[in-house]
């Protein structure tokens, strides 16, 4: 199976088309060290086969210092994940997702307007957000990211690894 990669942008603030507030939908930070980042990861990244969703805690905390990791929750319970990478005037989205018992109740495209609102709060400067998925991520992922106000600005082909 060849894996399509996909890149997309926005470079303004007022490019997001924000979905419809969720009543109970909420996004928190998460600390370097807290056992919720792994737990997330896995459960979001797993059925997508994901490399993050192995890393353990202490490679978490050590080896990806650079990276601010967020919780979406849904009525008080952990729903998804979110993780930020900031580059000078950049903000890079580098997980997104939500936990498979969440997918398919509606909480995706407001989970990513929470996301990218946060994205563009992250620094002062920021001109972008960007990132990118895979055609193995969700089947709509992409389509909600469009939908959100992001435009593509690059694909690649390869072989998943």
């Amino acid at each position: 199976m060849t894996e399509i990669v996909t890149y997309v942008e926005m470079t303004a603030r007022d490019q997001l088309a924000p979905a419809a507030p969720v009543p109970g939908l909420a996004l928190a930070p998460l600390e370097p060290d807290s056992p919720l980042i792994v737990e997330l990861h896995a459960g979001v990244g797993t059925p997508y086969g994901w490399t993050s969703a192995s890393r353990t805690q202490e490679e978490w905390a050590t080896g990806f210092p650079a990276r601010t990791v967020w919780m979406l929750s849904f009525e008080r319970e952990p729903a998804g994940t979110i993780s930020y990478r900031l580059h000078p005037g950049e903000v890079e989205i580098e997980t997104f997702g939500l936990l498979p018992r969440f997918i398919g109740h509606g909480l995706g495209g407001y989970a990513l307007t929470l996301g990218v609102r946060r994205a563009w709060e992250l620094a002062p400067a920021v001109t972008r957000v960007w990132l990118h998925t895979s055609s193995l991520d969700h089947p709509r992922a992409l389509s909600n990211y469009h939908r959100r106000g992001f435009r593509t600005f690059k694909t690649e082909k390869g072989d998943p690894t």
